[in-house]
């Protein structure tokens, strides 16, 4: 099965945005992750980009990400921002021009609380950046989190710590862990072009959740992932994690 128009074509490098390295902490991070029909997910991603296949499923989700302190390198942490954000992601695969294949997640879409974030997508951050109402409540290890975007797109998250990991497609915690790890790098539409961010994390530790309850508008939306062609599969939880976002440049469609 095809997934891609040119598998191995090149990204086209352009003229990337004039980003600073940013520094915060990763107060809190969600990812809520589901298994998908891969020919339904290479509908929707553009060409070089392919799904990045596990276990014969493409790999979608939700990052829901509370940043804090976030500000250019080398300024002090009370000049920095903090935010609630959420991203719908796309494991992917491309190829680069050295003939390299490189794996991170496309994200068609990224909502924030954040006034500046929103402001600022498409013009200092890559990709536009919805602006959303959120509501959080974290205690005891119960993590409750849903917001509601601008245009309506919404999401609700009820989970909690949990003691063991399960998942349909990834054999063990450890294994998720490498997979997710791989994605560091993400590109964002932002006009013709792409425009990636590269997270580096000086720590990785995740943890597993249960999760009672989880609704996304996205993708539960018949025309993007008919039915039965995504399913749930798991949540990953990280805590207090120091980062930078590198900018990794603007790359063009070879199509």
């Amino acid at each position: 099965m095809q997934l891609c128009k040119n598998p191995r074509e090149p990204f086209t490098p352009t003229k990337p945005m004039r980003i600073p390295v940013l520094q915060g902490v990763i107060d809190r991070r969600i990812l809520v992750n589901f298994s998908a029909e891969p020919d339904v997910v290479a509908k929707l991603i553009p060409s070089p980009f392919c799904p990045k296949i596990y276990r014969e499923k493409a790999v979608v989700g939700i990052c829901l990400i509370r940043l804090k302190h976030v500000r250019p390198a080398g300024f002090p942490a009370w000049l920095g921002i903090s935010s609630e954000n959420g991203a719908h992601r796309i494991a992917v695969e491309w190829a680069e021009e050295d003939g390299q294949t490189k794996q991170g997640v496309f994200i068609p879409r990224r909502d924030t609380s954040s006034l500046l974030n929103h402001l600022a997508g498409q013009r200092v951050f890559p990709g536009r950046h919805h602006r959303a109402r959120f509501l959080v409540h974290e205690e005891k290890g119960r993590y409750q989190v849903a917001f509601t975007s601008d245009d309506g797109t919404s999401i609700a998250l009820d989970a909690r710590k949990a003691d063991t990991f399960t998942s349909k497609i990834f054999p063990s915690l450890s294994e998720a862990s490498r997979f997710f790890e791989g994605g560091a790098v993400g590109f964002s539409p932002s006009g013709s072009d792409y425009e990636g961010l590269e997270l580096r994390a000086f720590s990785w530790n995740i943890e597993p959740l249960h999760v009672s309850a989880v609704q996304s508008s996205f993708f539960e939306n018949e025309f993007f992932f008919p039915k039965d062609s995504i399913q749930f599969d798991n949540a990953l939880l990280m805590t207090k994690i120091a980062h930078e976002w590198h900018s990794v440049g603007r790359k063009r469609s070879c199509v």
